[in-house]
């Protein structure tokens, strides 16, 4: 028994540290957030095992935090990046821009030498011969550069090189032999490219053409007191920004790359305040609601209706219908709307083939017409969902004691009167939850859309790429990952109403079905 205690000890002790020594890689690695994180799952996962009074929570305990790592994180996540300007312009972080500006590097073209490549013997290693340009008429402030020569080196591709100079005097001469000629230096300039020649006064230069060497200078400087970088080749001064998440100079003109910033509710205004946002944000939210509701509700009809109807005993061979009603659900929902959307091409659909042929001509345009358009999308919805309502209300119907039904025959019931009168008051109660849960589904039914129409067609005057049959979610995701700047910050702030929206909708809805049992009870 001890023997198994100090296994388990020692396996959780060894847990503990290795946690411990990835946390510290994390926070090495410069994600803090992370880290921290991380720690405090470690110091509770320590805690509930270790301690005797919490040995009921060590069951929870790993639910428990993968929900918070994969729901609870990302949620808050989402909802704070809703409140920055973080997009595809504004995407490096306020100190990474800094480190930008201090990496930032520029050839000195007035340093520049002209160069000729000497090969060794062999071939297999080489010598630069660095030259600078000719003085200039002497004005009193030219001073003559001197020639330098590089050690022998060897050059080899995808790795960089490093070699050290002299003054041509000091190394004993030009080399022997003749340069490359421009033919042959075009043949070695890829591995040239990775040469640093370093001078004796610590000065790197490298190739900038096929003709010159040049030292890279930096070119910002930073100024701690005033938070500025100051330009060493021009003096330009560029300021940060914080309300638009960029530094500017002193014509507020934008220099370098953005970073994120909070920007409060601005997001969430623009979608008040901005017309070409507002009026296509109102019409996707609309149409989401629209769309859930009747998918909903028609999927449930049909499915509804194909249940009680294969629940007739007089019908012959039921299993076998059933079975060949529920193959829409069997088959992988990208098939079958890749079908339909062949299936209903305006121009060489089979489905506007057969109505022009019936209808005198009718062809209605699927793709290019709002309403048809929605149309579509409803109906290949109902295709694709009423088998699950199907399933639903035959396992629930088959709960249902056939002698109520006898009960009502005798009484004078009609068919009519047990499907709307005794069937569905049976069957709709248990079925509440799960048409909650449908709601909230197509409410982010993200796959129909982006395959079926890919938004079309495009709401014409829109600030951003939505169209008429987008939903939220699709219209979230083209504001990401589509939109020109890919905005993420103003889809965090979409996606934090889908959340809203969806919490608020499936409260009301599961406290009204409550409410409804606790009245019938």
């Amino acid at each position: 028994m001890r023997s198994s205690k100090v296994v388990s000890h020692i396996i959780y002790t060894v847990i503990i540290l290795f946690v411990l020594y990835v946390t510290l890689l994390v926070f090495r690695s410069g994600h803090d957030t992370l880290g921290f994180v991380m720690l405090i799952l470690l110091a509770l996962g320590a805690f509930v095992y270790a301690w005797k009074g919490a040995y009921a929570y060590r069951y929870l305990f790993p639910s428990l935090m993968a929900f918070g790592v994969f729901v609870i994180l990302p949620l808050i996540y989402t909802i704070y990046i809703a409140f920055t300007n973080y997009s595809a312009v504004n995407f490096l972080t306020y100190s990474g821009v800094q480190e930008s500006f201090l990496r930032e590097m520029q050839a000195d073209v007035d340093q520049a030498y002209s160069f000729n490549l000497y090969p060794g013997t062999g071939g297999e290693e080489y010598q630069v011969l660095l030259t600078p340009p000719p003085p200039e008429p002497a004005d009193g402030t030219n001073t003559v550069r001197p020639t330098y020569l590089s050690e022998p080196f060897s050059l080899a591709e995808n790795a960089p090189i490093e070699v050290s100079a002299r003054p041509v005097d000091e190394a004993g001469g030009t080399p022997r032999g003749s340069a490359l000629t421009m033919r042959d230096m075009i043949k070695v300039r890829d591995p040239l490219k990775n040469l640093t020649v370093i001078l004796p006064d610590a000065t790197r230069v490298t190739m900038i053409s096929l003709r010159n060497f040049a030292p890279n200078v930096k070119v910002w400087a930073y100024n701690e007191a005033q938070n500025s970088f100051s330009n060493l080749l021009n003096g330009q001064v560029v300021h940060a920004d914080m309300d638009a998440g960029f530094f500017v100079n002193e014509a507020g003109e934008k220099v370098g790359p953005g970073f994120r910033t909070r920007i409060g509710w601005g997001n969430f205004m623009r979608i008040i305040k901005d017309e070409a946002v507002r009026g296509p944000f109102i019409t996707v939210f609309i149409w989401t609601i629209l769309f859930a509701l009747f998918s909903v509700v028609l999927t449930f009809i049909v499915g509804f209706l194909l249940a009680v109807l294969l629940e007739w005993k007089a019908i012959r061979g039921r299993k076998v219908w059933r079975s060949l009603v529920i193959l829409p659900y069997a088959v992988p929902a990208f098939i079958s709307i890749l079908i339909f959307k062949g299936l209903f091409n305006p121009q060489f659909g089979e489905i506007n083939m057969i109505l022009g042929r019936l209808f005198f001509g009718f062809t209605p345009e699927w793709t290019t017409n709002p309403y048809w358009a929605r149309a579509m999308v409803l109906i290949v919805n109902l295709w694709l969902g009423y088998p699950y309502m199907m399933i639903l209300c035959t396992g629930i119907l088959q709960s249902v004691p056939s002698d109520i039904y006898e009960a009502s025959a005798i009484d004078g019931g009609t068919p009519k009167s047990d499907l709307f009168k005794m069937t569905l008051p049976l069957i709709l109660p248990p079925l509440k939850p799960l048409l909650i849960a449908s709601f909230a589904f197509n409410f982010n039914n993200f796959l129909l859309v982006q395959l079926l129409t890919n938004g079309a067609p495009q709401i014409v005057g829109a600030a951003t790429s939505v169209g008429y049959t987008d939903i939220l979610v699709t219209y979230t995701f083209n504001l990401a990952f589509r939109d020109a700047g890919a905005n993420y910050g103003f889809a965090s702030a979409i996606a934090t109403i889908i959340f809203i929206i969806v919490s608020v909708l499936s409260y009301v809805n599961l406290k009204m079905a409550t409410r409804g049992d606790e009245v019938r009870v």
